[in-house]
């Protein structure tokens, strides 16, 4: 029974050391493992150049043609005749639309025979005042009468001329809006002309830009049909009047379409181009982090110890780490932005795997997955 007893102590004691064992080596373990260095973070990473940068304003406008309208009837009458197709190229002075006019007909030929009759009995009064057998009150009531006839037979004549709907200019004509036996009342429209050789594009800028602002600039056009294609306008006029309500000013371009690509009424993002080309440090924008508080970037430095010497690897390469750097961003145009405080050219900065980063965290540059 003792020796039972011997042995289950013995055994518990040996339980005991080991599960002590056990957890001191579980322990040492951890805290090498806290205490190891951290293996480098791989980023992605590009240095901030100095360019030259164009400075250019954004802006949004419309398209309007150079020559537009919406044609319509001037006078009331039953259309007789329409002299187009949709869609077709008019020319100046073609005859679109042709409306009965048998009634005013009928009534110029009345008028100019009562002119004709006017105009005999002018000469023959004009004849007797010669010879003093009229009285001058006799020549004047005739004279006014042929007045009055010949205004009767050309008032006619010309609303004869407007039952006749031509093309004011060249362009070409949209869908038709009348058939061979409609009434059209005056202002009834009859179709859109549009020439489509050179539009105008129609924006605001805010009113500081003004000292910046001259005609014969350079506009640059985009349209939602023509992705990444670019139009160049050119600013055609400046209005002279800052809008009281939005203190813009209205700015007008004109664009060359003889491909007729663009359309009005098509929506235009502008691009206004400034004279002269100003030295900038650039960056590419997935480097930015723009934040409500500011925008930043992650800028690789190599590690120094206490001493400023830079820090290696067991390999002779420097340790890197990053340091986020707040900065004042401007512009931003086709994947690039411009920093105009808080950085240097020359500086590498952070692309892509900011999320991963903090401020001291150890780096790998890896650019072989780029964005």
């Amino acid at each position: 029974m003792l020796r039972r007893l011997v042995i289950l102590i013995v055994l518990f004691v040996v339980v005991v050391a080991g599960l002590g064992v056990y957890k001191a080596l579980s322990i040492r373990s951890q805290i090498a493992q806290f205490t190891a260095p951290k293996p480098p973070i791989h980023v992605g990473a590009a240095p901030a150049e100095q360019l030259q940068w164009q400075t250019r304003l954004p802006a949004i406008g419309t398209l309007t043609a150079a020559l537009g309208v919406e044609l319509t009837a001037e006078v009331s009458g039953v259309v007789s005749e329409v002299l187009f197709e949709s869609g077709q190229m008019v020319e100046a002075g073609q005859d679109l639309v042709r409306m009965s006019g048998d009634v005013e007909e009928a009534g110029l030929a009345t008028a100019e025979a009562q002119a004709e009759l006017a105009g005999v009995e002018f000469k023959r009064q004009q004849n007797l005042l010669q010879r003093q057998s009229i009285s001058q009150s006799q020549f004047d009531q005739a004279r006014s009468s042929l007045r009055q006839a010949t205004a009767r037979a050309d008032e006619l004549r010309a609303t004869l001329a407007k039952k006749r709907i031509r093309a004011p200019f060249s362009g070409r004509i949209g869908i038709s809006r009348v058939d061979p036996g409609d009434y059209l009342s005056p202002g009834a429209n009859i179709a859109t002309l549009q020439n489509l050789e050179r539009l105008f594009v129609d924006f605001f800028m805010p009113e500081q830009y003004y000292p910046q602002l001259a005609v014969g600039q350079t506009v640059r056009v985009k349209v939602g049909a023509f992705p990444g294609e670019v139009f160049e306008a050119t600013v055609a006029a400046i209005n002279p009047k800052v809008e009281a309500t939005s203190r813009n000013l209205q700015i007008r371009a004109s664009v060359a379409n003889p491909d007729e690509k663009l359309l009005p009424g098509m929506f235009a993002e502008l691009e206004l181009v400034l004279p002269g080309d100003t030295e900038q440090v650039v960056v590419p924008e997935t480097a930015m982090t723009f934040t409500l508080y500011g925008n930043s970037v992650y800028v690789i430095t190599p590690r120094r110890d206490e001493n400023g010497e830079a820090v290696a690897d067991q390999s002779g390469e420097p340790v890197l780490e990053v340091q986020r750097r707040f900065v004042e961003t401007g512009q931003r145009r086709d994947g690039q932005v411009v920093v105009l405080k808080g950085l240097q050219a020359g500086e590498q900065v952070v692309t892509s795997g900011q999320l991963k980063l903090d401020n001291g965290a150890r780096v790998a540059i890896d650019n072989s997955n780029p964005l």
